[in-house]
């Protein structure tokens, strides 16, 4: 997060230097790169274990972001969001008798969610240019793991699977010179995944519930504009 922060401090005051700007004609690429944070919602699965309330929250993660934006109109455009795997923790809280609540990791997992939007951008020829969109995105789950101390309880292994959902999205580019531009971007996703658990102790794969994610993205990105 604190790199976060000085990239969108460092995007600001770069916005103070612009030049002539390249116009979002039909047939432009915008290729940016960047850093980006996922942070889902609170509560993203709560379940009953032996009359015992469980509450299992997914922690924030942050990586490189990766996009590619292609004007086909003054307006209008496909922009496709790829980046490096995101590491999430995996958190339950729960309330132990003479203790109170109490909130422990119980495992970690890594995730990619490729994006494809179409956008509409309100101002093409202006320094600085906002757009929305609209898209569909998939969400791939891997390397998950739970926490030792479960092998304990005969559960060795946590399963989430793909989701796939809509993802709406705002940002804005602001033009530095006539190739450059400093990227703002946000998006909410729809992320579902159910999730399982498996073990010596399990019959099969024990569904545990639905994982809602739906997180938003922020990003702070470096863009090349070309034809």
């Amino acid at each position: 997060m604190k790199l976060f922060k000085v990239l969108l401090v460092a995007a600001g005051l770069l916005v103070l230097v612009t030049a002539p700007v390249l116009a979002n004609e039909p047939g432009t690429w915008t290729l940016r790169a960047g850093v980006g944070t996922v942070q889902p919602d609170s509560h993203n699965l709560t379940f009953t274990d032996e009359g015992d309330t469980i509450m299992i929250d997914v922690d924030n993660g942050t990586s490189m972001t990766l996009s590619g934006t292609y004007m086909f109109s003054e307006n209008w455009a496909f922009d496709i969001l790829a980046s490096l795997p995101f590491s999430h923790d995996i958190k339950a809280t729960a309330d132990v008798p003479g203790v109170g609540m109490e909130t422990a990791k119980i495992g970690d997992t890594r995730q990619l969610l490729p994006t494809v939007s179409f956008q509409y951008h309100f101002a093409p020829d202006a320094d600085f240019q906002p757009y929305v969109g609209l898209g569909v995105n998939w969400t791939t789950f891997f390397d998950t793991d739970l926490v030792s101390e479960f092998e304990a309880d005969g559960i060795d292994k946590l399963s989430l699977d793909d989701s796939f959902g809509l993802a709406g999205q705002i940002g804005g580019d602001w033009q530095l010179n006539e190739t450059w531009v400093v990227n703002l971007d946000v998006r909410f996703i729809d992320i579902e995944t159910d999730a399982t658990v498996q073990g010596p102790d399990v019959d099969g794969k024990l569904n545990i519930g639905t994982v809602k994610v739906d997180p938003w993205v922020y990003s702070v990105n470096l863009g090349y504009r070309f034809q």
